[in-house]
């Protein structure tokens, strides 16, 4: 059975929640659930938008963000919006974790045949820098310290 585009968002959640609560078997799970060939790009990353164009490239992402472990992560607030264009929903939710900390995120994702082959993820980076004590090398960063 193939998932909906709204089936498959809600897969990513779920994913996403069980690799930063210690799952590392969801690398390989997240990384299925898009296409071969993916375009996945986030907008208001702080330090500029690197596209992950492939399946391998979302593989070596999901694994980078589940090695920071989150303690209590999860996702609240989902709301899914259809699209007059049934491959296309617009997804909200916010991250939060135990140590009171939140990031509001929108997601846009075009699901063919399951699989999602294009994705704008409009995620508060700050909100995630502070949830994995990452604020200062992110200003170190963004100031070239």
């Amino acid at each position: 059975m193939t998932r909906t585009p709204e089936e498959t968002f809600r897969a990513v959640l779920d994913g996403a929640c069980r690799l930063q609560n210690g799952d590392r078997d969801q690398v390989d799970e997240l990384a299925e659930l898009y296409a071969e060939k993916t375009d996945v790009r986030h907008p208001m990353a702080p330090l500029g938008d690197t596209p992950l164009l492939g399946r391998e490239a979302l593989r070596r992402h999901f694994a980078a963000a589940g090695a920071v472990g989150l303690a209590g992560f999860r996702v609240e607030d989902v709301r899914v919006h259809h699209t007059a264009d049934p491959e296309v929903v617009v997804g909200e939710f916010t991250y939060r974790g135990d140590a009171g900390w939140s990031a509001s995120c929108v997601i846009v994702l075009r699901v063919r045949e399951g699989r999602i082959v294009e994705s704008r993820d409009y995620i508060d980076h700050v909100g995630l820098a502070r949830a994995a004590n990452g604020l200062d090398a992110l200003c170190a960063q963004l100031t070239g310290a």
